[in-house]
Protein backbone atom coordinates (compact mmCIF):
# COMPACT_ATOMS: atom_id res chain seq x y z
CA UNK A 1 0.00 0.00 0.00
CA UNK A 2 2.93 1.97 0.71
CA UNK A 3 4.17 1.83 -2.94
CA UNK A 4 0.75 3.35 -4.07
CA UNK A 5 0.79 6.39 -1.81
CA UNK A 6 4.10 7.32 -2.64
CA UNK A 7 2.91 7.14 -6.24
CA UNK A 8 0.32 9.42 -5.80
CA UNK A 9 2.34 11.91 -3.59
CA UNK A 10 4.65 11.85 -6.58
CA UNK A 11 2.40 12.04 -8.98
CA UNK A 12 1.08 15.24 -7.06
CA UNK A 13 4.46 16.84 -6.96
CA UNK A 14 4.51 17.27 -10.60
CA UNK A 15 1.63 19.85 -10.72
CA UNK A 16 3.05 21.35 -7.40
CA UNK A 17 1.33 19.75 -4.58
CA UNK A 18 3.73 19.01 -2.01
CA UNK A 19 2.78 15.90 0.29
CA UNK A 20 4.98 13.73 2.63
CA UNK A 21 3.60 10.15 3.19
CA UNK A 22 3.51 9.61 6.82
CA UNK A 23 3.67 5.91 7.84
CA UNK A 24 0.95 4.55 10.16
CA UNK A 25 0.92 1.03 11.22
CA UNK A 26 -2.95 -0.60 9.70
CA UNK A 27 -4.45 -0.28 13.34
CA UNK A 28 -3.59 3.58 14.14
CA UNK A 29 -4.33 4.55 10.47
CA UNK A 30 -8.05 2.90 10.94
CA UNK A 31 -8.50 4.83 14.78
CA UNK A 32 -7.44 7.89 13.41
CA UNK A 33 -9.97 7.64 10.14
CA UNK A 34 -12.37 6.47 12.33
CA UNK A 35 -11.92 9.14 15.05
CA UNK A 36 -11.38 11.79 11.91
CA UNK A 37 -8.06 12.93 13.19
CA UNK A 38 -6.01 12.98 10.22
CA UNK A 39 -5.25 16.34 8.87
CA UNK A 40 -5.18 17.48 5.26
CA UNK A 41 -4.79 14.91 2.81
CA UNK A 42 -6.14 11.24 3.34
CA UNK A 43 -6.49 8.35 1.09
CA UNK A 44 -10.18 6.94 0.75
CA UNK A 45 -12.06 4.98 -1.26
CA UNK A 46 -15.25 2.18 -1.15
CA UNK A 47 -15.96 -0.55 -3.30
CA UNK A 48 -19.70 -0.97 -1.51
CA UNK A 49 -22.57 -0.60 -3.72
CA UNK A 50 -25.07 2.32 -3.60
CA UNK A 51 -26.10 5.22 -5.20
CA UNK A 52 -25.56 8.99 -5.02
CA UNK A 53 -27.45 9.22 -1.72
CA UNK A 54 -25.63 6.27 -0.01
CA UNK A 55 -22.43 7.59 -1.19
CA UNK A 56 -23.22 11.34 0.05
CA UNK A 57 -23.87 10.44 3.23
CA UNK A 58 -20.97 8.16 3.86
CA UNK A 59 -18.27 10.57 2.23
CA UNK A 60 -19.61 13.52 2.53
CA UNK A 61 -22.28 14.58 4.59
CA UNK A 62 -20.32 15.98 8.09
CA UNK A 63 -21.95 12.81 10.13
CA UNK A 64 -20.99 10.37 7.46
CA UNK A 65 -18.78 7.28 8.23
CA UNK A 66 -15.99 8.30 6.07
CA UNK A 67 -16.56 12.00 5.78
CA UNK A 68 -14.12 14.63 6.75
CA UNK A 69 -16.10 17.61 5.70
CA UNK A 70 -17.59 20.02 7.65
CA UNK A 71 -20.14 21.75 5.23
CA UNK A 72 -23.25 23.88 6.21
CA UNK A 73 -24.56 23.90 3.07
CA UNK A 74 -23.94 20.41 1.56
CA UNK A 75 -25.56 19.31 5.46
CA UNK A 76 -28.74 21.72 4.89
CA UNK A 77 -28.77 19.88 1.30
CA UNK A 78 -28.33 16.45 2.64
CA UNK A 79 -30.69 16.49 5.27
CA UNK A 80 -33.42 18.44 3.28
CA UNK A 81 -33.12 15.83 0.69
CA UNK A 82 -33.71 12.50 2.95
CA UNK A 83 -36.88 13.65 3.74
CA UNK A 84 -37.97 14.68 0.28
CA UNK A 85 -40.93 13.09 -1.15
CA UNK A 86 -40.49 14.31 -4.74
CA UNK A 87 -38.18 12.69 -6.94
CA UNK A 88 -37.10 15.47 -8.95
CA UNK A 89 -36.48 17.47 -5.86
CA UNK A 90 -34.94 15.25 -4.11
CA UNK A 91 -32.63 14.15 -7.61
CA UNK A 92 -31.87 18.26 -7.82
CA UNK A 93 -30.49 18.37 -4.30
CA UNK A 94 -28.30 15.79 -4.67
CA UNK A 95 -26.85 17.25 -8.15
CA UNK A 96 -26.42 20.28 -6.45
CA UNK A 97 -24.77 18.85 -3.56
CA UNK A 98 -22.46 16.62 -6.35
CA UNK A 99 -21.78 20.49 -7.98
CA UNK A 100 -20.28 21.76 -5.26
CA UNK A 101 -18.08 19.33 -4.30
CA UNK A 102 -16.94 19.66 -7.78
CA UNK A 103 -16.78 23.23 -8.38
CA UNK A 104 -14.70 23.20 -5.06
CA UNK A 105 -12.86 20.31 -5.68
CA UNK A 106 -13.15 18.49 -2.55
CA UNK A 107 -11.87 15.31 -3.89
CA UNK A 108 -9.44 14.44 -6.05
CA UNK A 109 -9.75 11.45 -8.40
CA UNK A 110 -6.71 8.70 -7.99
CA UNK A 111 -7.87 5.69 -9.91
CA UNK A 112 -11.08 4.36 -11.31
CA UNK A 113 -10.61 0.55 -11.26
CA UNK A 114 -11.99 -0.78 -14.40
CA UNK A 115 -12.50 -4.33 -15.81
CA UNK A 116 -10.78 -4.47 -19.27
CA UNK A 117 -13.46 -6.87 -21.08
CA UNK A 118 -13.82 -7.57 -24.81
CA UNK A 119 -16.39 -9.17 -27.31
CA UNK A 120 -15.15 -10.06 -31.06
CA UNK A 121 -16.35 -11.68 -33.98
CA UNK A 122 -14.07 -14.74 -32.97
CA UNK A 123 -15.11 -15.33 -29.51
CA UNK A 124 -17.94 -18.11 -29.45
CA UNK A 125 -18.53 -16.93 -25.58
CA UNK A 126 -17.37 -14.53 -24.21
CA UNK A 127 -17.45 -14.69 -20.39
CA UNK A 128 -19.46 -11.75 -20.17
CA UNK A 129 -22.01 -11.88 -17.83
CA UNK A 130 -21.53 -15.05 -16.42
CA UNK A 131 -22.83 -15.99 -12.91
CA UNK A 132 -22.05 -13.01 -10.72
CA UNK A 133 -19.14 -12.20 -12.43
CA UNK A 134 -19.23 -7.71 -12.70
CA UNK A 135 -16.24 -8.58 -15.47
CA UNK A 136 -15.37 -11.47 -17.86
CA UNK A 137 -15.04 -14.65 -16.60
CA UNK A 138 -11.80 -16.29 -16.16
CA UNK A 139 -9.89 -17.05 -19.51
CA UNK A 140 -10.50 -20.75 -19.60
CA UNK A 141 -14.21 -19.95 -19.87
CA UNK A 142 -13.99 -18.10 -22.90
CA UNK A 143 -14.39 -19.84 -26.05
CA UNK A 144 -13.51 -19.51 -29.52
CA UNK A 145 -15.37 -19.91 -32.72
CA UNK A 146 -14.34 -22.42 -34.73
CA UNK A 147 -12.04 -21.04 -38.03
Amino acid sequence: MRAVVEGIVNDLAVVGIRARVRSMERAAYQTTHKEKTVKNLTRQGSGAFGNAATRIEAFMYSQGVQSFLRDADIDAWYKQQVTERDPQKRQALLYKIQQKAYDEALFMPIWENAFLCASGPRVAVSGLRSGLLVYSAPYEDVQLKSS
